[in-house]
């Protein structure tokens, strides 16, 4: 005799659960998936992202909010972005924010086809979703997937160092450079040149 099925997990069992946790958790529908492979890099890109959202949305209708906001996407999984803005007011003690406007995740090693592939599809799913903005460590170097509306397919706008990050959702726009403060990065090896 095989082993029963386990049962899936309700959204309210999950979320009642991650709260009493020390290490952070993701839910995929059906049990929690744990969140690991950060890096100090990934901590300080992450709070450099937070220092440049806080103060820029004080005294506008948006506000900031992560690692511990969640978001519903697909097939009832939760994911917990390093940062998203929301325009619509909620309680501080609510779990998932609602009505997310722009989604940021910071990419660590372990975690590339998740943010790159999986969360692709699961943001553009959630009609709120204008913007995904993809922040890699490995260079200083931004992905930023948007669109006018909930139902369009993604356009996609690389940046980098020296490079302005518009957020029209949120009204405020970003220095791509200050993501990456306190940040050493390999010097960019020469192009050849090319004969002719």
């Amino acid at each position: 005799m095989g082993a029963p099925l386990q049962q899936p997990w309700t959204e309210d069992q999950f979320l009642d659960w991650a709260s009493a946790q020390d290490e952070p958790y993701a839910f995929d529908g059906f049990s929690p998936v744990a969140m690991t492979g950060g890096s100090i890099r990934h901590d300080t890109v992450t709070g450099n992202l937070t220092l440049a959202l806080r103060p820029r949305l004080d005294g506008k209708p948006c506000s900031s909010h992560g690692p511990n906001a969640g978001i519903r996407t697909i097939r009832g999984r939760i994911r917990y972005p390093d940062a998203l803005v929301t325009c619509t007011k909620f309680p501080d003690e609510e779990r998932i924010a609602p009505d997310s406007r722009v989604v940021f995740e910071v990419v660590s090693p372990s975690s590339v086809r998740m943010d790159r592939v999986l969360k692709v599809r699961e943001y553009q799913a959630v009609p709120s979703i204008l913007r995904y903005v993809i922040v890699e460590t490995a260079s200083p170097t931004i992905l930023c997937l948007h669109r006018a509306a909930g139902t369009e397919p993604w356009t996609l706008t690389p940046l980098t160092t020296g490079d302005t990050m518009p957020i029209p959702e949120a009204g405020i726009e970003i220095e791509v450079a200050e993501l990456y403060a306190r940040i050493d990065f390999p010097p960019e090896p020469e192009a050849e040149d090319e004969a002719p």
